[in-house]
């Protein structure tokens, strides 16, 4: 169980069944907005903005809010704007984090991040002491493990693959990330998600239960705050350690 792979990308796939529908549809609604901000109004030619809304569709986004999120983006609806903000810390076990915020207030966001590493044992890090030790990877989440669905995803140009439960990660460079989701959708795979996330250049191997669950309980704090969109962590646990 892996910092961001395995444990946070099936809690993603499972979407609205096992989180608050709104607050799924409120963290879509800002991915859609920030990319049509920062690369226009048109999916065909902003893939940040294709993958935002193709990831939505997964969850059942409804268009006009599709519709209305782009328009909030590019400015023909007014709306206070939406800023990314990625915050560093370390989680118990001396475990890193790499935060990632969607947010229109700043100023609380930071407070309240904050006041969710303090209060469960973390702790916010200096700029820049973090960040290297994670690199920005495309990471597709198929709804299928099988054989025959790695070898589709390797022909499609997966760089690394992972099984994830009974999904499949796909792992990809950066810039291959919707070419590669391109190819699978060409094979009729069944895509969950396709995003860019931060990966752990290393992870720490957790052995001590106790420390497992300090860290989920952390993890799990920060990404039910609503103006938190992901938490990318450098642990390695075993799921043994933290079954109930």
């Amino acid at each position: 169980m892996s910092g961001h792979s395995k444990w946070s990308t099936i809690k993603r796939a499972k979407g609205a069944a096992d989180a608050k529908r709104g607050q799924i549809f409120t963290r879509h609604a800002k991915n859609i907005e920030l990319a049509a901000r920062e690369g226009g109004g048109d999916p065909d030619m902003n893939a940040a903005l294709a993958s935002a809304i193709e990831n939505s569709k997964a969850d059942n986004f409804p268009k006009e809010n599709i519709e209305r999120a782009i328009k909030k983006g590019t400015g023909e609806l007014e709306g206070q704007q939406i800023e990314e903000k990625i915050y560093e810390g370390y989680a118990p076990g001396g475990v890193a984090l790499l935060i990632r915020a969607l947010t229109d207030n700043p100023n609380r966001t930071v407070a309240n991040v904050r006041h969710i590493l303090t209060k469960n044992g973390g702790k916010v890090a200096e700029s820049g002491s973090v960040a290297f030790q994670f690199e920005k990877k495309g990471v597709i989440t198929l709804a299928d493990s099988s054989e025959a669905t790695e070898l589709a995803a390797i022909e499609a140009g997966a760089a690394d693959l992972e099984k994830a439960g009974q999904f499949l990660l796909v792992k990809t460079e950066a810039t291959k990330l919707m070419e590669v989701r391109k190819n699978l959708a060409d094979q009729n795979l069944k895509i969950e998600s396709a995003e860019l996330v931060f990966e752990p250049v290393n992870e720490i191997k957790i052995e001590d239960t106790e420390t497992a669950r300090k860290i989920l309980n952390l993890v799990e704090a920060l990404e039910e705050d609503e103006d938190i969109d992901s938490v990318s962590a450098n642990f390695d646990i075993d799921e043994e350690l933290v079954k109930s």
